[in-house]
């Protein structure tokens, strides 16, 4: 049996995918150690930059819009980091009564609303503002607390909370 050359693996990369790859390793080992750290029982968030930090490395390579929450205790320690709705490139369904209904199986007494826009563009759409308006109703007839809505694109983020939505 003959073997081509084109048939047998190329195991040499070229000085960019190297790079890539290695950037690609880098980053997940940084978002190893952000979920280690944010996720252990007796880490509190305290600081808002170290949850945006996280949210940009779990959410800015997506090409399609992801909603995330971050479910709390009432002493803002993490209680679970899931991602519970997507959707397309520009928009995703997101439903309440889900994220309430998650938050009471959890026994969370607080929120904090996360998604991106792979555009990049980090502006609050109206669609944004209604879902967010409507998740902190939703969230104070069962008692729960919504801290904040961060819309992640690229490396850059908005807090609705910062904007006086929340």
């Amino acid at each position: 049996m003959n073997v081509k050359s084109e048939d047998s693996p190329n195991y040499l990369l070229s000085k960019e995918e190297y790079t890539a790859k290695v950037e690609d390793e880098a980053i997940n080992f940084a978002l190893k150690i952000l979920e280690g750290r944010l996720t252990k029982p007796d880490f509190y968030i305290t600081n808002p930059n170290d949850t945006y930090t996280f949210m940009k490395l779990k959410l800015s390579e997506s090409h399609c819009e992801v909603f995330a929450v971050i479910f709390l205790d009432n002493r803002h320690g993490i209680i679970k980091y899931e991602e519970m709705f997507n959707g397309t490139i520009d928009g995703a369904s997101v439903y309440p009564r889900e994220v309430i209904k998650r938050a009471l199986e959890l026994n969370a007494a607080a929120l904090i609303l996360t998604h991106n826009h792979p555009s990049g563009n980090t502006e609050p759409s109206k669609a944004d503002e209604n879902i967010t308006i409507r998740i902190k109703e939703a969230c104070q007839l069962v008692d729960i607390r919504l801290l904040d809505h961060i819309i992640i694109g690229g490396t850059s983020h908005t807090s609705l909370a910062e904007r006086g939505i929340i």
